[in-house]
């Protein structure tokens, strides 16, 4: 006796699909000004077509796609110099939330913080870039969490989804990890230490030193 296969309900979380886009936008599997057809994700997601809509509405307001009038939607191309100045506005917001993390931190969160340092100078001392880069969005994300300010964390969301892409391939050259570890090891020391100007200090001093990564990376590359 044949039965006729139950067809799987599509869909409709468009965060999931939120999520994945900007995973592989992140990680460079979509690429600036590519086109993405909504056929192509409802198929990649089991999602309907109206959630991949909400999607890319999603992500447009966030600047990570833009739309094109007759033409759907694309990557939206960050300029080296844009990336530049979100990661210089991003070094005085992370500097505020350093700040707070360091005056809110607990010792139940003193010890994640030195358990993620810990791991992150193992990736760096075995060559695990991709744990070394997954670790670096890790200690970001939770000091914005310990810091407890909404409108920075909210403005801090929004400008790292644009050049989130750029950190990304710094992260994963090799050598970069080895001057970006003592960085994020200063931060980690300064909120562990409940020193909010040091923890504010290191922050920005570390995201400046980004912004510069990101020039110099440019002119190497020549673009």
């Amino acid at each position: 006796m044949s039965t006729t296969p139950t067809a799987v309900p599509k869909s409709t979380d468009s965060s999931a699909v939120v999520a994945g886009l900007k995973k592989a936008i992140d990680r460079g599997e979509l690429v600036p000004n590519q086109r993405l057809v909504e056929a192509d994700i409802c198929a990649e997601f089991n999602a309907s077509r109206a959630t991949v809509r909400a999607a890319l509405a999603e992500l447009t307001l966030e600047g990570l796609v833009e739309r094109i009038q007759n033409r759907g939607a694309r990557v939206r191309a960050v300029s080296v110099e844009e990336a530049v100045e979100i990661t210089e506005v991003r070094a005085a917001l992370e500097a505020i939330c350093a700040a707070k993390a360091a005056e809110h931190v607990t010792d139940e969160d003193v010890q994640e913080l030195q358990a993620l340092g810990r791991t992150m100078s193992e990736a760096v001392e075995t060559g695990d870039l991709l744990k070394y880069s997954d670790c670096n969005k890790t200690l970001h994300r939770r000091v914005i969490e310990l810091g407890g300010h909404n409108t920075a964390a909210a403005l801090i969301a929004r400008l790292r989804g644009q050049s989130v892409r750029f950190q990304f391939r710094l992260a994963m050259q090799p050598g970069r990890p080895t001057v970006s570890l003592p960085e994020h090891l200063d931060i980690v020391d300064a909120v562990c230490a409940k020193d909010p100007e040091r923890a504010a200090a290191a922050m920005e001093k570390h995201l400046k030193s980004v912004a510069t990564a990101i020039m110099r990376a440019a002119e190497e590359s020549g673009s």
